[in-house]
Order: C-alpha cells, then sequence, then structure tokens
C-alpha cells in the first residue's frame, strides 16, 4: 500500500514578504544606524525631538495625501491650501476681532472647503486630479498673498499652542500621533476608507458595485484639504505667524513620503504607518545631512534621487504584481 507524503508546510520568516512590506522601515532603520556611526549628535534626547517636530508637518500633510494616492488620485495643493488655511486663520483673529478657537476652526473648514472644491473638479467636472489641484495650488497661493498682502500675520493663541509642548512632550508630536491614529481609523475602519481602496483599485469596478464614486472622491479630497490645513496650522503655531510662502514645495515631500511608504502612485495600496515612515525617512535625512554640514543644495539632490527611487521601485512592484 503506498503512501503519499505531504509537502512540510515553509516556517520561518518570508524574507522577500517581509521586505516588499517593510522595506521603507528597515530602510529608515539601517538610516539612522548610519547616521548615528556618522556624528554622534544624531542619536541625542534633543535632535530625536527636533526630528518629532520637524516631521509632524510633513506626516500630517501626508496622511491627508494618502487617502488621494490610495483612490488613485493625486493632490499638487496641499502646500498652498496647508498656507491659506494658516493665513485664513490669522486674518480671522487679526482683522475680523474672532475669538481665537473659532478663528483655528474657519482655518480647518478653510482647508476642507478647498479640498472639496478639488473633488468636485475632479468627480464632476471631469478634471484630471493633477490638472484641478494643480489649479488649486495657484489659486490658494494667490489668495494667500491677497489676504496677507505679502505680509506675515500674527496668529491666535489657540494656534501658538499648537507649537508649543504639553508638558516635557512638544505639541507637533502629541498632535502627529493624534493625527496618525485618527487617519489609520478612517482609512482601515470605515466604510468611506474601504470605498478609498475599492475606487483605486478599479473605479468603474466600485461603481458597477454600486459605491457612489463621486461622493467618495469629493469625501477624499475634502479630507486631504482637512488634514493639509492642520499641518498648516502646526506650522503657524511653530513659527507663532501665518507665512504666505508656508509649506512651498511640501506637496512633492507629501507624495514623496506616500510612495516612499509603500503606496502605489496607480492606487488602491498604501498604510498610514507607512506614509508616516515615509516621511520619517525625508526628515532623517534632512536632519543627518544637516548634522553633517552637507549644504541645502546637495540636499535637494540627495531628497531628488530618493523620491526617483522611490517611484522606481513601485514601478518595479506594478510589474511583478501584473506579471
Amino acid at each position: 500500500m503506498s503512501t503519499t507524503t505531504l509537502p512540510t508546510p515553509r516556517r520561518g520568516l518570508d524574507y522577500k514578504k517581509f521586505l516588499a512590506n517593510n522595506g521603507a522601515l528597515v530602510g529608515l532603520v539601517v538610516l539612522c544606524l548610519a547616521l548615528f556611526i556618522a556624528t554622534p549628535d544624531f542619536l541625542t534626547g534633543q535632535n530625536v525631538l527636533n526630528i518629532g517636530i520637524q516631521v509632524s508637518t510633513v506626516a500630517v500633510l501626508a496622511f491627508g495625501m494618502t487617502f488621494v494616492i490610495v483612490a488613485g488620485g493625486i493632490d499638487l495643493s496641499v502646500g498652498s491650501v496647508a498656507a491659506l488655511s494658516a493665513m485664513s486663520s490669522g486674518w480671522m483673529f487679526v482683522s475680523a476681532g474672532l475669538p481665537g478657537w473659532l478663528a483655528l476652526v474657519i482655518g480647518l473648514v478653510v482647508g476642507a472647503l478647498a479640498g472639496m472644491i478639488n473633488g468636485l473638479a475632479n468627480a464632476y467636472g471631469k478634471l484630471p486630479s493633477f490638472i484641478a489641484t494643480l489649479a488649486m495650488l495657484s489659486v490658494a497661493r494667490g489668495l494667500t498673498l491677497v489676504i496677507s498682502d505679502g505680509r506675515p500675520i500674527k496668529t491666535a493663541p489657540e494656534v501658538s499652542f499648537l507649537g508649543g509642548s504639553l508638558g516635557p512632550v512638544p505639541m507637533p508630536i502629541v498632535i502627529l500621533v493624534i493625527s496618525a491614529l485618527v487617519a489609520s481609523f478612517v482609512l482601515n475602519r470605515t466604510v468611506i476608507g474601504r470605498s478609498m481602496y475599492a475606487v483605486g483599485g478599479n473605479a468603474e469596478a466600485a461603481r458597477l458595485s454600486g459605491l457612489p464614486v463621486k461622493r467618495i472622491l469629493v469625501t477624499v479630497f475634502a479630507l486631504a484639504g482637512l488634514f493639509a490645513a492642520l499641518a498648516g496650522l502646526l506650522l503657524a503655531g511653530r513659527l507663532d505667524s501665518a507665512q504666505p510662502q508656508a509649506a512651498a514645495g511640501y506637496e512633492l515631500d507629501a507624495i514623496a513620503a506616500v510612495v516612499i511608504g509603500g503606496a502605489s502612485l496607480s492606487g488602491g495600496l498604501g498604510r498610514i504607518s507607512g506614509t508616516l515612515v515615509g516621511a520619517l525617512v525625508l526628515v532623517v535625512i534632512r536632519n543627518g545631512l544637516n548634522l553633517l554640514n552637507v549644504t541645502s543644495f546637495w540636499q535637494q539632490v540627495v531628497i531628488g534621487l530618493v523620491i526617483a527611487l522611490a517611484v522606481g521601485i513601485d514601478v518595479l512592484r506594478r510589474k511583478t504584481r501584473n506579471s
């Protein structure tokens, strides 16, 4: 009587799968070890806090960008929307004389409305998200300059508090943690979050399955605008003023953080934890290069290469998945 030997199940860690899912985290650990060896100032308590403060704005901005990219879009306006939100809040407090808490809320509402306009232009106006948000980038930055007349405006005490400390912990780090938890909950535990993955994976299939794709896209861009507003208020709180050129170019950092964190620019893939790691990679690189006295010109070159590498990895990942 013959017997059949069943294959023994593989045990242990699948390193290829682990690296595919956590490549950014492994890269961050290696980067931190290299900088620790290169400069003893890197892992000091003060520098770690500085990194946490610096990453807060980029990461919060990138959390909103994660929603958009997961849904298959792109948002080039988040930096300008962040500046407009902070400037609107400052103007409402200084010129309109509104209470500080109300000025803060209005700043958040302005960001959400700007994002909603992006979503309406994309979903109902049939404009590609690249074009719709590129237009908003210019409009929001122009309005920021009009409101401020090109000059900084003092922020309300409630906004300045966002740049202060809660005991020994800087408030930007507290806001970062809360934002990460909220964004992760929205993306993983809510109907709208699951719908983002469906729309980004295949918008037509999502529509045929009964999902309100247009309303989902409007909601996604509104959330991106809301997180952009919070990032702008965080930055204004740190500076104790709303700056007309604040967050210029931050949209590229936000996109880079999302892609480095493992999201796909074709949509349907992305994690908030990955985005946080991606933002940390960018900030740690800049921080380390500053400690090594590398000029800002070369820093731009390095960041550009990192972005190109991340996009290249995304392309290879898609080819592997489709083959």
